[in-house]
């Protein structure tokens, strides 16, 4: 009987990934699979449910990244990860010793910092945007510019 209870789950968890396509369930459909063959060899309920887990989790931290980079190349960023690797220009002083800074991006500005620590980047300056955290961006020298 746990057999069936296993195919039903794989069944299931495969139709949640064929509507929403987010990659989350598919890697615990495998581990499902494996669990619904150990099931037809009559192998104890402990031992599917241990490698029910066990596969699900290797299935999700080894061949997740692959899938995220060549299955969804066509996802569309969010606004801030569309700002990344676009320059700015520094109106304050960005100094993160003195906790200050901010800079111009698409004509809003941004409290900024610096990714270097001890980088001061003056007035009129044009940096990268690295990364953002909260609602700072997080600024290196321009590539062009060094």
């Amino acid at each position: 009987m746990a057999a069936v209870y296993w195919l039903i789950a794989f069944v299931v968890l495969l139709g949640i990934e064929a509507v929403t396509m987010a990659l989350t369930t598919v890697w615990f459909a495998g581990g499902a699979l494996v669990a619904f063959v150990l099931a037809l060899f009559g192998i104890n309920i402990q031992v599917q449910l241990a490698l029910f887990v066990i596969v699900s989790f290797i299935l999700l931290f080894f061949t997740r990244p692959f899938a995220l980079k060549y299955v969804n190349r066509k996802t569309v960023k969010t606004n801030l990860e569309s700002l990344i690797g676009k320059s700015a220009r520094v109106t304050v002083t960005i100094n993160n010793t003195e906790g200050k800074g901010a800079a111009v991006l698409n004509g809003q500005e941004w409290t900024a910092r610096a990714l270097e620590e001890n980088r001061i980047y003056p007035v009129g300056t044009i940096v990268e945007v690295k990364e953002i955290r909260g609602v700072k961006l997080i600024v290196s020298m321009n590539q062009e510019e060094s």
